[in-house]
């Protein structure tokens, strides 16, 4: 096993790896830590092209339905030539004799990188990758001030901004619980100046950047409105281990379905989906242009009113039954989610 220091992972997924390594664990507190080093990895190893016959990627749900199919995976070969990649999202214990018997193989075909979320040193998943002889584990620790400035400055740089001091330090003491919302915040924060050049002040961070809060709300709404399982069971985890209240993460997914219901009626008159999202208010931010644009497609109107009819009955059930609201708005939005994926 390759035993990854902290302060070693970000040059160790940006470096191919060779033949001789048959998986890499990528595992930590921060999700969106977690998710930058896994797409890392795989660029390096694919070279920066996600060749559909080189690359594939699963949910930790299917390989539970489907035990054989991980090392089914990773025997297979390229059509195309060179090694596959397989990425596993989402994983967890439940996957760890899975992983125990790929591991036992030896180097495959494909390269598997296994996503995960914060494993304790007990973990039976985090045990198997560290007993084994061809793997990898890379540890994914929220960053600390001194982490959040080098992204900061570095981002700002590459956009041809200057930032003072005091906004940096501004920013690393409200920004790192999560790597994703720490770049995400910084882009907000550079479109919010605009224009090209010149330098960004405390008073402009403090404008723009706060405690995350919203932020990790609207990554949770994309999350359930995608269809992530995964995903949207780490962010409500999060959500919920920082105080926020089950009725507020209701209405926050409800407003953004009500707001996917506007584009969709839009788009359903001849209207571009690309209008169709600038004629909302506010706008959609660019950097979501994408997953929303794939949300028009993905949803149908009757999809989301029934969606919109699972929220309102939860947070009714929040209010007046007595099971504990966290557990009512999990199911719900879990519900939202496998809506998402539904094909009808």
């Amino acid at each position: 096993m390759v035993k990854i220091a902290a302060r070693d992972a970000d040059n160790f997924v940006r470096r191919a790896p060779g033949t001789e390594m048959a998986a890499v664990l990528i595992y930590g507190p921060d999700d969106g830590l977690v998710r930058e080093r896994a797409t890392q990895l795989v660029d390096a190893a694919l070279g920066g092209e996600r060749d559909p016959f080189r690359f594939t990627e699963l949910m930790a749900s299917e390989l539970g339905a489907d035990p054989a199919r991980l090392r089914d995976e990773a025997a297979a070969l390229s059509l195309t030539g060179g090694r596959r990649l397989v990425l596993v999202r989402g994983a967890g214990d439940a996957l760890a004799d899975d992983f125990a018997a790929l591991l036992d193989d030896g180097p495959g075909a494909a390269l598997v990188v296994c996503e995960a979320g914060n494993l304790p040193a007990q973990s039976r998943l985090r045990k198997a990758f560290e007993s084994a002889g061809h793997a990898a584990a890379v540890p994914c620790y929220a960053d600390d001030a001194r982490d959040v400035a080098r992204i900061v400055e570095s981002a700002v740089q590459a956009a041809g901004f200057k930032i003072d001091r005091a906004a940096v330090a501004y920013l690393a003491e409200w920004l790192g619980a999560d790597r994703g919302l720490t770049r995400q915040e910084v882009e907000k924060l550079i479109l919010f100046k605009g224009g090209t050049g010149g330098t960004i002040s405390e008073d402009e961070a403090r404008a723009c950047v706060g405690d995350g809060t919203g932020l990790a709300l609207e990554d949770l709404t994309y999350a359930a409105a995608d269809g992530e399982l995964a995903l949207l069971d780490g962010r409500l985890a999060r959500l919920f281990r920082e105080g926020n209240d089950a009725v507020v993460v209701l209405r926050r997914t409800a407003s953004h379905l009500q707001r996917l219901q506007l584009a969709l009626a839009a788009v359903e008159t001849g209207v571009s989906s690309g209008d169709a999202m600038a004629r909302l208010r506010p706008p959609v931010f660019f950097r979501r242009k994408p997953a929303f644009a794939n949300q028009i497609r993905r949803w149908t109107s009757a999809k989301i009113t029934g969606a919109l009819d699972i929220i309102t009955e939860a947070e009714l059930q929040c209010k007046s039954t007595g099971v504990p609201a966290q557990a009512i708005c999990g199911r719900a939005l879990m519900r939202v989610a496998a809506a998402a994926r539904a094909r009808t």
